[in-house]
């Protein structure tokens, strides 16, 4: 049987985990490719060393492990889909974060200890900056975009908000509205634009999103022709993950043994579209402001959004909130973006707002 060599570079949690995959699989590879998959080479990264990846043969490049690890989303996306105009995508693709919050939600820990807590069950780095700060799921979120609108999307492009302010008076207020907390991934084709950014958000507690619990990630897609599909699954960890790069090496063997490479060309639109600017996307908004408590404020508070064409939905106090300052809750209507941040700009110096107001997009459309 003809024989495919395999170099790895790496030998840490994933790379462990494709060597471990190729060796004790081997067989069963071999039967259903066609091809032996031989593990010939592995090289350890060092400081001295630096890594290229020369495209210049016109060869395959395949990164399934790039997004949700084990969940075929990649695939998906440019092959599954391939017929279909996607309108949106919704994504819980770091499972650091989903841990934290769903850990808040469950316990009622603090940020701050339920960080603790991923870090001492391995979910998360001793410095999470990556993935709480969001850009973990930012590169992820460019790499689905660049595949469902078949153009570049340049990093820098997307607007990227992370969870490290939120505390349990959020999720709990959240709660009593009806809402989770999640950091989502979203994807738009807004018509001659697309959108592309990455925040937290109020998701509403039926909704499918929300049941994404732990390190698990999932990817809901809609298109005009598959309509709704929702992929779940484990979003890291050696084992998916190796799963998902040896399943690539399969792809790349098949091609070889068929003497075809390059079948599915990544970017292909001729006429790519701009990003929308984050201040033109348009929401709906949970704000916390800790307001002085005396009469008048919420008129005041009232005045300002109503200058910026921002109307009150709801407005939640709850009773047993005692003290010079109190946690006041306001649902808006949709507004758009830059108006929102230019009435919390006002808000926030007014004498009567004591911490920075938090702001969350509530996402009732996904």
């Amino acid at each position: 049987m003809r024989e495919v060599g395999v170099g790895l570079l790496g030998l840490g949690t994933v790379g462990a985990g494709v060597a471990d995959v190729l060796l004790r699989n081997g067989d069963l590879l071999a039967e259903r490719v066609g091809l032996r998959l031989v593990l010939r080479r592995v090289a350890e990264l060092s400081a001295e060393r630096r890594r290229t990846m020369p495209a210049e043969n016109h060869t395959d490049i395949f990164f399934e492990a790039s997004v949700g690890g084990g969940i075929p989303l990649i695939r998906s996306v440019r092959d599954g889909l391939v017929a279909d105009r996607i309108h949106s995508m919704y994504g819980i693709l770091n499972g650091t974060c989903n841990y934290i919050l769903t850990s808040m939600e469950h316990t009622g820990q603090s940020f701050d200890e339920a960080l603790q807590a991923a870090q001492s069950a391995g979910y998360a780095e001793a410095d999470p900056a990556l993935d709480i700060d969001g850009l973990d799921t930012a590169h992820k979120a460019v790499v689905l975009a660049s595949l469902a609108f078949g153009q570049p999307v340049p990093l820098e492009a997307v607007s990227v908000e992370g969870i490290s302010r939120l505390a349990a008076t959020d999720v709990e207020y959240a709660h009593d509205l009806g809402y989770c907390i999640r950091l989502l991934a979203v994807v738009l084709d807004a018509g001659k634009e697309i959108e592309v950014r990455v925040h937290p958000a109020l998701v509403p507690s039926g909704h499918i999103l929300a049941s994404v619990d732990g390190v698990f990630n999932a990817l809901l897609i809609d298109s005009d022709g598959a309509g709704e599909v929702l992929l779940y699954g484990r979003g890291a960890g050696r084992e998916p993950t190796a799963s998902a790069v040896v399943g690539n090496l399969a792809d790349a063997a098949r091609n070889l043994a068929a003497g075809d490479k390059c079948r599915v060309p990544l970017l292909l639109n001729a006429n790519p579209r701009p990003i929308r600017h984050i201040g033109e996307t348009v929401s709906r908004y949970y704000m916390r402001l800790t307001l002085l408590d005396r009469p008048g404020v919420f008129g005041e508070i009232g005045a300002v959004l109503g200058r910026h064409g921002i109307s009150i939905a709801s407005l939640l106090q709850k009773e047993d909130c005692a003290g010079a300052q109190v946690p006041v809750i306001i649902i808006t209507h949709q507004a758009p973006e830059r108006a929102f941040r230019q009435a919390i700009a006002e808000i926030d110096a007014m004498p009567i707002v004591g911490d920075a107001t938090v702001r969350m997009r509530i996402v009732d459309e996904a």
